[in-house]
């Protein structure tokens, strides 16, 4: 078998929607997917945008191709990755509630985790990432999907990946097996159960691999360990890209904390900027070599998350952190 062939698995028939406000990241992540295969791409800069071309889709409309994947960023303005996964798992006008969707995210925060998975995520990523990580949750939604189910409060793919797992002894209210269910063969009959205790198992095909082809319905998905690391490098290579973006956005921060400093009273427009770079920085040094400029934006963005103190010794402590990241990336 040639390389080609054993790098083309049928990744290129799927396409996916990449969601992200960051310019510069949303071309990586992009490059990075492509590297590994998945040319089929649409970009979306935000979560707006990603809906209207989503909407597209639908059969009434049919002007766009069909999406197959979702990969959002969570943190973003004003429609956040949340509301555009709470749109596409709950809205009519959604083209497909079943469709897979990857949240990625600097804030991968328990309570972050938690509430997209209540919403209907597939997958949760942390930033910073690696294309080792992507291709693994890539590898997963095609090899081994998680069965949807619905109840009165919940519609979405199962929130426990294996029956095993559980709450402690005594409190696991689950069966077993799927006897204390209703199993759904199509995915054209959603509707909430009409007991609190009810439950819709959907035994659906997997629809990913289907698209593939019939050589991936027979063997799982796996790249070649030199596809992956050339993807690797080049991910590496783009660091000098990164640090141009980082000054900018070092220099964003700097402009933050002066522009408080001449202000006598409210600050809070001020800390919610300087919050949200930090949220960007943070997910963002690791994946380019520099796990300083993370480790600090981190510290940056715990510090100013509210409520905490708009005085001139937090400014100071911003300033602080901005300097020491300035040194890092120097």
């Amino acid at each position: 078998m040639s390389k080609d062939k054993q790098e083309n698995l049928g990744q290129d028939r799927l396409s996916i929607l990449v969601i992200e406000d960051n310019e510069y990241m949303l071309d990586v992540f992009a490059n990075a997917l492509k590297r590994m295969g998945f040319t089929r791409m649409f970009k979306a800069k935000t979560g707006k945008e990603a809906v209207e071309y989503l909407r597209s889709t639908t059969k009434s409309f049919a002007a766009s191709e069909q999406v197959d994947i979702v990969i959002s960023d969570l943190i973003m303005s004003p429609i956040s990755g949340q509301l555009v996964l709470q749109w596409l798992r709950d809205d009519k006008a959604s083209p497909n509630r079943f469709m897979p969707f990857i949240m990625i995210s600097g804030a991968a925060d328990r309570v972050n985790v938690e509430a997209a998975r209540d919403r209907g995520v597939s997958e949760f990523m942390a930033k910073p990432f690696s294309v080792e990580n992507v291709y693994k949750v890539l590898q997963r939604l095609i090899d081994n999907p998680r069965q949807f189910i619905t109840t009165q409060t919940y519609f979405g793919p199962d929130r426990r990946r294996s029956s095993k797992a559980g709450p402690p002894m005594g409190t696991e209210r689950r069966k077993p097996d799927e006897s204390h269910g209703t199993v759904v063969y199509s995915k054209d009959r959603i509707e909430k159960p009409k007991a609190p205790s009810d439950v819709w198992f959907f035994k659906l095909p997997n629809y990913l691999k289907q698209k593939m082809g019939s050589n991936a319905a027979r063997q799982p998905f796996v790249l070649p360990f030199d596809v992956l690391e050339s993807a690797e490098s080049a991910l590496k290579r783009e660091a000098e890209g990164f640090i141009d973006w980082a000054k900018k956005y070092l220099d964003r921060l700097s402009a933050q904390v002066a522009d408080a400093k001449q202000r006598a009273g409210e600050r809070t427009s001020n800390f919610e900027e300087i919050n949200l770079i930090a949220h960007e920085l943070r997910g963002q040094g690791g994946t380019f070599g520099y796990p300083l400029i993370t480790v600090f934006a981190k510290s940056l963005y715990d510090v100013t998350k509210p409520p905490c103190p708009h005085d001139d010794a937090m400014l100071e402590i911003v300033k602080a952190h901005i300097d020491t990241m300035r040194a890092v990336i120097r």
